[in-house]
């Protein structure tokens, strides 16, 4: 679609306007933020716009329209999805060896999975390999309690975070702002960076991790502008 509009502006309502028209998700439904810095960086991303609208340059709208369409719609069934990573987090399954690899995960996880514990009340099980081993029933429930407790635009931001760490405990570490976000980057990239010191990477390999890092790195954005 070609650019159609000459201004952006934001309304008393904080919604989104291209030439005094709200902007719509794909739902048809009004693109309300709910901050100030929100709106206002959504804004932008449509003040950017070129000659075509390319959704790849626009995150924080994408992950706006999630937030009001398919999460808002089934808030408690996404919180659940989010939720069930607690049952395989990456922080819970370590490598046996070399030792050096061995060393580098307990150093970065096991303060993540003793902050969690204590902040959410719950123990977590670890084994070594990649055998499932399971959680404490109610570890399973206060997480996914606590992920229950956000709204829509939150669970769209901590969505990214989750998946493309594969880990509830950082997810939650970063959005309680218990670490930052290159901490919790380089703690969900310790196996793989380890293979890449190892064996070496490959061009489309960094490419991948460069374009995951992005998109988490929009995640973390979107949530600190929810305030």
């Amino acid at each position: 679609m070609k650019r159609f509009w000459t201004d952006v502006a934001i309304d008393a309502d904080r919604v989104v306007t291209l030439d005094g028209k709200p902007v719509r998700t794909p739902g048809r439904r009004a693109l309300v933020l709910p901050t100030d810095a929100l709106a206002e960086a959504v804004a932008d991303e449509w003040r950017a716009v070129g000659e075509t609208i390319d959704p790849r340059t626009m995150p924080l709208t994408g992950l706006a329209n999630a937030a009001i369409d398919p999460i808002a719609a089934d808030q408690a069934g996404f919180a659940a999805g989010l939720a069930r990573y607690a049952e395989s987090d990456l922080l819970c399954y370590r490598a046996d060896g070399p030792p050096l690899l061995v060393e580098r995960q307990a150093a970065a996880w096991d303060p993540l999975l003793d902050w969690a514990a204590h902040r959410y009340d719950v123990r977590f099980e670890i084994t070594s390999g990649v055998m499932h081993v399971a959680q404490p029933p109610q570890t399973i429930a206060r997480l996914g309690a606590a992920m229950a407790a956000f709204d829509s635009f939150a669970l769209a931001g901590l969505s990214p975070l989750v998946t493309l760490t594969g880990s509830l405990v950082i997810a939650l570490a970063l959005i309680e702002r218990h670490i930052d976000a290159d901490d919790a980057w380089a703690a969900a990239g310790i196996d793989e960076d380890w293979s890449v010191e190892m064996w070496g990477e490959d061009w489309q390999a960094a490419q991948s991790r460069e374009a995951k890092r992005r998109e988490f790195d929009q995640g973390v954005r979107f949530l600190r502008l929810l305030g």
